[in-house]
């Protein structure tokens, strides 16, 4: 069974840190293009960083939006299948749920953010107050 298991999320003062993990199984992890998102209340989902596959051309490509650069680094563990999204100075506005995306057929750039992801997590609540 395919499974994206995220964990990590709480509350947090603005300027604090988290780390998110979200812990696969059930496919071929190294594969796989991992990618975060997230989605606050009464707004669309957006993009937030994404990984590349493990092995292949590409290995070790990140991608960030604008708004995290600077603040949140995506890894990614393969002897544990789990990818981490390291969240420094946060603001209200990371405040959202926070889901883990794979896909095997993905690249990790821009584009990323609006493919129809083959397998998602449950999603992490993430709340910063100010």
């Amino acid at each position: 069974e395919v499974q994206l298991v995220e964990s990590g999320g709480g509350l947090v003062q603005a300027g604090g840190s988290l780390r998110l993990s979200c812990a696969a199984s059930g496919f071929a992890f190294d594969d796989y293009v991992i990618t975060w998102l997230r989605q606050a209340p009464g707004k669309e989902r957006e993009g937030v960083s994404c990984i590349a596959r493990s092995g292949g051309r590409g290995d070790g490509i990140t991608h960030y939006v604008d708004s995290v650069k600077g603040r949140f680094t995506i890894s990614r563990d393969s002897a544990k299948k789990t990818v981490y999204l390291q969240m420094n100075s946060l603001k209200p506005e990371d405040t959202a749920v926070y889901y883990c995306a794979a896909d095997v057929r993905v690249l990790c750039y821009s584009g990323a953010y609006v493919v129809d992801y083959d397998h998602w997590g449950q999603g992490t609540q993430v709340t910063v107050s100010s």
